[in-house]
């Protein structure tokens, strides 16, 4: 079977996420793939932590999940303030296979900042919120040092 977006992007994700939870989600209808990704920080003071939902919780294990989006560029963009980022791909050629690579290498980046960053928010008490933070130009950069060209197709259902 040939590859498509989704069995290039968990595989390259499988390499570059060793140790971080992330999920794949293929919405059919909206030609979307959300990828959501985990951290888990121990809270050992079992400071109590509110989401930007007002939920609180002093766990003893705060888990922060996130996610970015893959769409079709012919569709609708999807709200950026809900995902990490959203990135475009077309949907007749899919997206090369260097940016799928990039994509998966600079998310690793991005956690394991996270990672650093969740843990001196819990630990640090004039550290007032968290987030993971995605940078474009980083992002554009990764890509550009990527110089794989093969297109990898949107999946066929």
């Amino acid at each position: 079977m040939k590859d498509n977006m989704l069995t290039e992007l968990e595989k390259q994700l499988e390499k570059a996420l060793e140790e971080f939870d992330f999920a794949i989600d293929w919405d059919v209808k909206q030609h979307r793939i959300e990828l959501s990704v985990v951290l888990f920080a121990e809270n050992k003071s079992n400071d109590v932590i509110e989401d930007e939902e007002g939920v609180q919780s002093e766990e003893e294990v705060i888990e922060f999940e996130d996610s970015l989006v893959l769409y079709a560029d012919d569709k609708e963009t999807p709200d950026e303030l809900e995902y990490l980022t959203v990135i475009p791909f077309n949907r007749k050629k899919g997206m090369t296979k260097g940016d799928i690579t990039a994509l998966a290498n600079y998310l690793a980046e991005v956690l394991v900042n996270g990672q650093d960053d969740l843990l001196d928010f819990l630990n640090d008490e004039t550290i007032e919120t968290f987030e993971l933070v995605w940078n474009d130009e980083a992002f554009e950069e990764m890509k550009k040092n990527n110089d794989e060209t093969a297109m990898v197709a949107y999946p066929k259902y």
